[in-house]
């Protein structure tokens, strides 16, 4: 469904000598400097796949999603999504795809959103009885049918990203890009979208290119990630994959009782950091978990010990590191 070969995009920008003087050289002579967003990415996505797009902020992510949404050109390589070319832009592709920017809105701000609804019915040509019966059936599973007819102005960022969703799917895309979905979001909101995404990918098998820096989003929602870095991807594949990246590695994370513990204490194999509250975490090979274990309680006082994998967040932090 999507085929990205060598995609690459080069921004040039401005760069201005500071204070007032520095503004009228400016006038005469420009320095420009050339800034990678995407660097040579590569990658192919199936029907009905829910891929994971991975980064730290600046990495290119949102640059991808809008050279694959036509929103800008691409400086060198190609894109196809459901065999149509971004760039030409056509009608036949708007009407194939959607993007939801979870830092930017698509609803009229001072209108209902069923004001705005209604206006996207026209602007893609959606028959009436079409129209009503996937916008109920939008509205029951995001429950908000008593909101429809409230001020856009005057929903919670909750109900505002879950009309923003039922505004991009009106038109039944085949394929579904969003661009951090669950930002800003609290616990309850974030699971209700989380949900909401992974039921609707079930059942009509649309194609979804899911951007977070939220973990849970990526853990709960996909099987597959993509982790882009400085605009290159150093990664592709499944989150076992991932996870296999430390596999062999555990953490024992423990809290020594107060006063006794050695201060210049360090495990025979491994690395040690000492967080805020005074809990101690130890990464050691899976191999000397046992030995270590040992040396931990023979050290000193310990309230509470456990033993767990690498959490994801410390993985992708490493691969970060590494790149």
């Amino acid at each position: 469904m999507i085929e990205v070969e060598h995609l690459t995009r080069v921004f040039r920008t401005y760069k201005k000598q500071p204070g007032f003087w520095g503004g009228v050289k400016g006038l005469v002579r420009r320095e420009f400097e050339e800034v990678i967003a995407a660097n040579d990415v590569s990658f192919t996505i199936g029907e009905g796949e829910l891929v994971g797009f991975l980064g730290p902020n600046g990495a290119g992510k949102t640059t991808t999603l809008k050279m694959l949404a036509g929103l800008i050109f691409p400086s060198s390589g190609r894109a196809r999504v459901g065999g149509f070319d971004p760039t030409a832009r056509r009608n036949e592709y708007r009407r194939l795809f959607a993007l939801v920017l979870g830092q930017k809105n698509q609803l009229w701000w001072d209108l209902p959103a069923i004001e705005s609804f209604s206006l996207l019915r026209h602007i893609y040509g959606i028959p009436l009885a079409q129209y009503q019966q996937t916008l109920d059936e939008l509205v029951t599973l995001l429950q908000v049918g008593d909101k429809l007819r409230v001020m856009v102005r005057e929903l919670s960022l909750g109900e505002r990203m879950k009309m923003e969703l039922i505004a991009a799917l009106l038109h039944r895309p085949r394929v579904l890009f969003l661009d951090e979905p669950t930002i800003g979001l609290d616990i309850v909101s974030q699971r209700a979208v989380r949900h909401f995404i992974a039921d609707y990918n079930r059942r009509y098998k649309v194609t979804i290119l899911l951007t977070s820096h939220y973990m849970a989003d990526i853990k709960e929602l996909c099987e597959r990630v993509i982790v882009i870095h400085k605009g290159r991807k150093i990664h592709d594949g499944t989150i076992a994959a991932l996870n296999a990246v430390e596999s062999r590695q555990r953490l024992i994370r423990f809290r020594p009782t107060e006063g006794g513990w050695p201060k210049d204490w360090r495990p025979s194999v491994g690395s040690v950091a000492t967080e805020d509250d005074g809990t101690i975490l130890v990464h050691t090979p899976s191999e000397s978990v046992v030995p270590v274990f040992q040396e931990i309680l023979a050290a000193g006082g310990v309230e509470d010990i456990t033993i767990q994998e690498v959490p994801l967040e410390d993985i992708i932090a490493d691969l970060f590191t590494r790149a």
